[in-house]
């Protein structure tokens, strides 16, 4: 076979030439190279409840979801997302026009961004930030803005000063998440608020992440920022059944928002995916109707979860900002007489038996980043006090 012809041009696209392989795959190649706990990437150790598998096995064989699904998702889950978004926040949509099944939130993300900005346009977004999106604004030509969550009192706090002064007459959009990855923050009333009076007053689309609206702990409270004055016509809201339910595998998400921004994302969305996950629609369906009782016990249990890896960070000598939601732990390495998050994970593995994710690579200022760690606590009680014991003996 004749060698490939070289070029002065790279291959990778410029618009990607800065995301290589994501931390995520390197770290857990890691995990299992050295045998380590893996509390890097988000996912459960153990399946969700067994009857939403059921329904899945059910779909299967009565061949519901084997051939293409409809293009914005099959009837009865846009039906059960929609009831689920009235029952649970006031916030009624009409599952015709204003629901979109997309192949879990990372499309949803994904298709938004490249449905709604033009080349230039900038995206004002929470940094430290999930790495989707800075991808995804640069594959659409965006321009992203970082505003950066700083440790405050135990947690990181938004200035929203800084938020108003990096809105620009260039900025087409705000990428908000909330409850927040990696740092575990939960927007309060007041700074959710202030977010809608602004992108009211500049007349700015939202799109905002709400993947973990369910694992929200102590006094905190999720509530969608399309529920505020003026921001139901301008945000598109996404939610995803995998963090919720504990079937990561089975990427099913949503977009509910106007019929003008869900037919604008299902534009670019169906040259995507088109469609996937057909059987799990329907289970996903079923299990958005759980009594109330399922979602007390799953954040119940996240929070003792929280709590077991928390506990065992603070003896092992980091120090922890106790996240008010999702399900990860950021930390601070200086206690430790660390500063630098990428050698401390690489070398943790061998170590302590341990994997972490630096949190630098959630940041365009990889600086301002350097000195933390992040750690997933969704993982079984036994799995988390062993990791806990061996960072004690590190």
């Amino acid at each position: 076979m004749a060698a490939m012809t070289s070029t002065a041009r790279p291959l990778l696209n410029r618009r990607l030439a800065e995301f290589g392989t994501t931390i995520f795959a390197e770290m857990s190649a890691l995990a299992v190279a050295t045998g380590s706990i893996n509390l890097g990437q988000g996912f459960p150790d153990t399946d969700g409840p067994e009857e939403v598998r059921e329904a899945a096995v059910r779909a299967l064989r009565d061949g519901r979801g084997n051939q293409y699904p409809p293009g914005p998702g099959v009837p009865e889950l846009r039906t059960a997302i929609a009831a689920h978004q009235q029952r649970r926040y006031g916030l009624s949509y009409d599952p015709d026009t204003e629901v979109l099944v997309t192949a879990g939130a990372t499309e949803a993300i994904a298709a938004a961004l490249l449905a709604l900005l033009e080349p230039g346009d900038e995206v004002v977004a929470l940094e430290p930030y999930y790495d989707s999106y800075a991808a995804s604004i640069a594959l659409a030509g965006g321009r992203r803005v970082p505003v950066t969550l700083r440790p405050h009192e135990g947690s990181f706090r938004l200035d929203l000063d800084e938020l108003r002064a990096a809105v620009t007459d260039r900025t087409r959009l705000l990428l908000i998440n909330t409850p927040h990855n990696p740092t575990g923050t939960v927007l309060t009333r007041a700074e959710l608020a202030a977010i809608a009076e602004l992108a009211v007053e500049r007349d700015l689309l939202v799109v905002t992440d709400e993947v973990y609206e369910h694992l929200v702990f102590d006094a905190a409270e999720h509530l969608p920022l399309a529920s505020f004055p003026g921001m139901r016509e301008r945000t598109v809201t996404i939610g995803s059944a995998g963090k919720t339910f504990s079937f990561t595998g089975w990427k099913v998400g949503w977009v509910t928002a106007a019929p003008a921004l869900v037919s604008a994302v299902r534009a670019a969305k169906q040259f995507l995916t088109y469609v996937s996950s057909g059987p799990f629609q329907y289970a996903v369906a079923e299990a958005l109707a759980l009594p109330e009782s399922y979602y007390d016990g799953f954040r119940r249990s996240m929070r003792e979860r929280r709590d077991i890896l928390s506990a065992g960070l603070t003896a092992a000598g980091f120090e922890v900002f106790e996240p008010a939601g999702t399900y990860f732990v950021t930390t601070d390495i200086r206690p430790l007489g660390e500063k630098d998050g990428f050698a401390f994970c690489r070398a943790l593995p061998e170590r302590a038996g341990v994997v972490a994710i630096p949190n630098a690579v959630f940041y365009d200022d990889r600086e301002a980043g350097a000195p933390f760690v992040r750690f997933a606590f969704c993982k079984r009680e036994d799995v988390l006090r062993e990791a806990a014991e061996r960072l004690r003996a590190m």
